[in-house]
């Protein structure tokens, strides 16, 4: 009886670790919906963006649909349930090389009252919405720059994988 006992024992654990393994080896594909916690810091230890700060929820999204930056969505792809890791993204597969044509220089009558720099605006321009950053504040004119800011940076985030589906 003991003997039997034991292999009925032995049969409920097996089915437990290979119910439980299935589950942890759940893999991000390049068309699965993730949850991801994340947080995005630069080379000097700035941290730009973090899904764990109070009030905040983990991204959920789908691969494959243009939604983040190709490196992020790139780093996720093969991790599984429960992984956490950190990925270097340099600029070209984040928000792309800093381009010195995107900084113009525009007459202050262009916009609006009351602008400080660091200010960011929306604008339209040839192609659609343009985010500008205000860079400088002459007497007659405002320096603009339309890159990203994070344009040009290498970024590093730490990944979570919440789930996958």
């Amino acid at each position: 009886m003991k003997i039997l006992q034991l292999y009925v024992g032995l049969t409920i654990n097996k089915n437990i670790i290979t119910i439980m393994k299935n589950k942890i080896m759940k893999k991000v594909e390049s068309t699965s919906n993730v949850t991801v916690h994340y947080t995005g810091r630069l080379e000097d230890g700035t941290i730009f963006d973090s899904s764990l700060n109070e009030g905040r929820e983990p991204l959920t999204v789908t691969l494959g649909q243009g939604q983040l930056i190709k490196g992020f969505e790139s780093g996720l792809v093969d991790m599984t349930e429960g992984e956490k890791k950190t990925v270097e993204i340099e600029s070209e597969d984040a928000y792309g090389p800093f381009r010195e044509e995107m900084i113009a220089e525009i007459p202050k009558s262009q916009l609006p009252e009351g602008i400080e720099v660091g200010q960011m605006l929306q604008g339209n321009g040839p192609q659609g919405p343009v985010r500008v950053t205000i860079k400088e504040i002459k007497d007659e004119t405002v320096v603009i720059d339309a890159n990203h800011p994070l344009a040009g940076k290498k970024l590093i985030f730490d990944l979570e994988v919440v789930s996958v589906s």
